[in-house]
């Protein structure tokens, strides 16, 4: 009997033991529970056992206390050591999304996220992420990853004997001779099977076959038909095209309404505004015919479309030289050459034989150094540089080296530009949509 008293006690003993080392356990705070399994982990990390480190640390991590981040930032190791495994690249960008979310989000976790996204090819997800680091933090670091990383390209399979500048989301292209539409990326919009077409623009583009002129869909059905006997037409936009009716230029609607008011010369409409030629000299009109210049000057700087107005601004040549006029009003300076501002961005202007960027005020933002240039198109330029074009920054700097032939303002986040092939589009990454836009 003593025995069996002796034996109950001890086990009686034991079993109070027991009980209060769990109800130590579980009066932990849960901070030091944290730094328990943390401890745990670290243990098992240093032998390598990293799949049973990575359940320690997800318990420790799931704790709203003082040592959360540490079991974050050691559970994100223990997920990089797995990342082959199955599932483990999802647990990793799944915390490193949980980290970004938050309100005090580091410029460090967007740097690590945006590093690991450029590591593994994914490009747009790196700079989604750059986008919102900056937003959020302002950090120079990753505005210079964002700068490095932001103008990787693909060029499209699809080539063409020629391809004119993107007009909005479209650019008129020539193949055999003939003419069509293609989307900013080069794919095909509207084959090329006719003598002329003009730019796309509200939901039609202007065509001649076979002695007709009419307008076109997207679909490329016929929607209205020229019945006057014009010779030539121009580029549309703003729902106004410039038609040659008996040896003058007239402007007319999408659907050929023609206004009374005849020139010499008309070109395209942007911003309100075109370049028209009467009594021999160029001016500069509104869609109602009010004179923005007056038709007093040699020449109206165009660009390839036949566009001059952007921004405010336009170029005015008289005597050979080139002038800038802002709101209406002539800007200190004067140019050898210039191209007209497109809808934001630098000018590009020519001095000394050579091209630089001005902006709206008249002022020099990139010295003239470059062989030949055109007008910023988003946040790009094209650039010569003795025999190839590339394109520059807003800061000046080569963003994309100089290969190609020749090349062409971006619109849409895609540029025409001339290779070894023919003409080919290039589109930005960043840009890059796989749905068609049209």
């Amino acid at each position: 009997m003593k025995q069996t008293s002796r034996i109950l006690i001890g086990a009686g003993f034991v079993t109070l033991l027991l009980i209060s080392w769990i109800i130590a356990i579980n009066t932990k705070s849960d901070a030091e529970k944290q730094l328990v399994l943390i401890q745990q982990a670290a243990e098992l990390m240093k032998d390598g056992i990293y799949i049973r480190a990575a359940a320690l640390l997800e318990e420790a991590a799931g704790y709203n206390a003082a040592h959360t981040l540490i079991a974050e930032t050691e559970l994100k190791k223990a997920y990089l050591a797995l990342i082959d495994k199955r599932g483990f690249s999802r647990k990793y960008t799944n915390l490193l999304e949980k980290q970004m979310n938050r309100r005090d989000a580091s410029q460090g976790i967007f740097v690590e996220a945006a590093n690991y996204y450029l590591g593994i090819s994914r490009l747009l997800d790196a700079l989604a992420v750059l986008r919102t680091g900056i937003e959020k933090t302002g950090c120079p670091e990753l505005v210079e990853i964002y700068e490095n990383s932001r103008y990787a390209y693909e060029t499209s399979r699809t080539s063409y004997d020629y391809a004119a500048a993107i007009n909005g989301s479209t650019a008129q292209v020539q193949t055999d001779g003939r003419w069509g539409i293609s989307r900013a990326d080069g794919s095909m919009l509207i084959p090329c099977e006719y003598e002329k077409i003009s730019t796309f623009s509200t939901d039609r583009a202007i065509v001649e076959k076979d002695g007709e002129i009419y307008a076109v869909d997207r679909d490329n059905n016929r929607i209205a038909i020229l019945r006057e006997n014009a010779s030539d037409f121009g580029n549309l936009a703003e729902n106004r095209i410039p038609l040659l009716i008996g040896g003058s230029w007239r402007r007319a609607g999408g659907d050929f309404t023609l206004g009374a008011a005849e020139f010499e010369q008309l070109g395209t409409y942007s911003g309100g505004y075109a370049a028209a030629k009467t009594g021999g000299l160029w001016g500069v009109i509104s869609l109602t015919a009010d004179w923005l210049l007056p038709a007093e000057y040699d020449e109206i700087i165009l660009d390839e479309l036949g566009r001059c107005y952007a921004q405010g601004a336009v170029f005015a040549r008289k005597y050979g030289v080139v002038y800038l006029f802002a709101g209406g009003r002539q800007v200190e300076g004067y140019y050898e050459d210039a191209r007209p501002f497109s809808e934001e961005g630098y000018a590009a202007v020519k001095k000394d034989g050579k091209w630089g960027f001005i902006d709206t005020n008249g002022t020099e933002v990139i010295s003239c150094r470059f062989d030949d240039a055109l007008s910023f198109g988003q946040h790009l330029a094209a650039v010569k540089l003795g025999e190839l074009w590339g394109y520059i920054g807003r800061n000046g700097n080569i963003v994309i080296e100089p290969v190609f032939l020749e090349a062409k303002s971006f619109s849409n986040g895609s540029a025409p530009v001339q290779t070894q092939r023919g003409w080919q589009f290039i589109t930005l990454l960043e840009y890059k949509v796989v749905s068609n836009k049209l």
